[in-house]
């Protein structure tokens, strides 16, 4: 399996603390630069079997494991926020746009919906 993991501070030029503003901000920063993208946690089971599923169908996430981030929890914060919920992880971006947790990303992919939100943000191509 392989995906692909954004180091938090190097040459991709990702916010630090000091510039990075609003947690909201950098969150909406970094989901909108790439096709795929999914806040994680290295050892939170749904955060792999997400990983596992979009690797599966042929698609290159973007991963940002936030306990390998200095301000993981102030990100894994306001991602609950976002999602209203008490869980932070595992979430996903499509195109940009949050598309939710485990269970909204499963939703979409038993009805179909999720193939198509792929192959509109580019990252599917069949």
């Amino acid at each position: 399996m392989y995906y692909q993991t954004e180091p938090w501070a190097g040459s991709y030029n990702l916010p630090t603390m000091t510039n990075m503003g609003d947690p909201l901000q950098r969150i909406e920063r970094m989901a909108s630069g790439n096709a795929v993208v999914i806040f994680s946690v290295s050892t939170c089971c749904m955060c792999h079997a997400i990983k596992r599923l979009f690797c599966g169908m042929g698609v290159n996430p973007t991963v940002y494991e936030l306990d390998e981030d200095s301000h993981g929890n102030d990100l894994e914060k306001a991602l609950m926020s976002l999602l209203g919920a008490s869980s932070a992880v595992p979430v996903v971006f499509i195109g940009g746009k949050l598309v939710g947790a485990m269970d909204r990303v499963m939703a979409s992919h038993i009805n179909g919906s999720l193939v198509p939100l792929l192959k509109e943000a580019g990252a599917l191509w069949l």
